[in-house]
């Protein structure tokens, strides 16, 4: 393993088609969804620390969540834990976790990976990114890439090529986007693409010559807080530079054009990934009962003659469901749920009408 590895984790996002359970106050990874009490970003820590012990995992968050993060992880250090004043995007985030780690070993590899999503096999998964972190070790920007399941079009698609010298890796040559049922159908059955898990693992001195390559204004921003991030002047620094960086996610802003300069890798993997998108897919993971229902966690489900119910008692309560089919249902403090699980994909919806009606206390 050349170069010491660093994991860092991404942590943010309100999960608005997991509401009510997840609001931007407590998002939903920090929500036990992974079928234990473990809450998710609890769950990331824990199939990293194979990789990284806890001095070397850091978590960028906002500031709404930062005092929740640092008592799910107890193990992490207070200062692994960065908090960004503004959301900005994946580049500036994962930008700035680089330019930290840079400042100490400029020669450390960093793995990204997100606080929300769900691995069935973390030992597939450790292995897996064992094969990226060689890859980066050649200065490739390197993709965990998803091995398809279906021909999803809820996901977007990397395309590869010719392996490398690490056992396991491929080049890539292109990035696309959300695809069309058609689209994805061929992309599937040509066996050239796998999904686009937005979990990445590079050397920290390669990313940030990328992102001064194709992102100046980036880089030069980024140097400046990392300079004055142990002084006397670093909330300043912040608070004058942060909201003036890009908005740009680290596929759009710098993954894309480094494929098409042949600088980026993939390392394929089948290890049980799900990024737990809505209650739909959530329910289709966590175990069942005979009827397929799914109680996810607290409370008590009572369910006669009822199939397919995924349920939260969020607020500990009974939830009794008579002569139903495929239901969702949401019971918390103070908002309830309910909703056929094929439009689970429009919750969202609902959370835009309670904006747009002022009631932010409830998003």
């Amino acid at each position: 393993m050349a170069g010491v590895f660093h994991a860092v984790i991404p942590a943010g996002g309100s999960g608005t088609r997991l509401w009510p359970l997840s609001r931007a106050a407590h998002p939903k990874f920090l929500h036990a969804l992974t079928g234990t009490e473990r809450t998710l970003i609890q769950a990331t820590v824990d199939r990293l620390v194979t990789l990284a012990p806890p001095e070397r995992i850091h978590v960028v968050t906002g500031g709404a969540h930062a005092a929740s993060v640092a008592r799910q992880l107890p193990a992490v250090p207070e200062e692994n834990i960065v908090v960004e004043p503004g959301p900005r995007d994946s580049a500036p985030a994962i930008g700035l976790a680089a330019a930290l780690i840079a400042r100490r070993d400029p020669d450390a590899i960093m793995g990204s990976f997100a606080a929300d999503h769900l691995i069935a096999d973390p030992a597939a998964f450790v292995d897996v990114v064992r094969v990226a972190i060689d890859a980066a070790a050649d200065d490739y920007l390197v993709t965990v890439g998803i091995t398809p399941t279906e021909a999803a079009t809820g996901y977007g698609y990397i395309r590869h090529g010719a392996p490398l010298r690490a056992p396991g890796s491929l080049a890539v040559s292109e990035f696309k986007e959300k695809p069309s049922a058609d689209v994805a159908r061929s992309y599937v059955e040509s066996g050239e693409y796998v999904w686009n898990a937005g979990m990445f693992v590079w050397r920290v001195s390669a990313l940030l010559a990328e992102i001064e390559r194709q992102l100046p204004v980036l880089h030069a921003g980024l140097t400046r807080i990392a300079a004055a991030w142990d002084q006397p002047d670093r909330d300043a620094v912040l608070a004058d530079v942060w909201p003036e960086l890009p908005k740009i996610s680290i596929d759009h802003g710098v993954m894309e054009g480094a494929a098409a300069r042949g600088r980026v890798a993939t390392v394929p993997g089948a290890f049980g990934w799900n990024d737990v998108g809505d209650w739909d897919t959530l329910g289709e993971i966590l175990p069942a009962d005979a009827d397929g229902n799914v109680l996810v966690s607290g409370g008590t489900l009572l369910a006669s003659d009822t199939k397919g119910a995924i349920v939260v008692a969020g607020s500990g309560r009974t939830i009794a469901i008579l002569g139903m089919r495929d239901v969702v249902v949401v019971d918390t403090a103070d908002a309830v749920l309910v909703c056929p699980r094929d439009r689970a994909q429009q919750v969202k919806s609902i959370v835009d009408e309670l904006k747009s009606r002022g009631a932010t206390g409830l998003c």
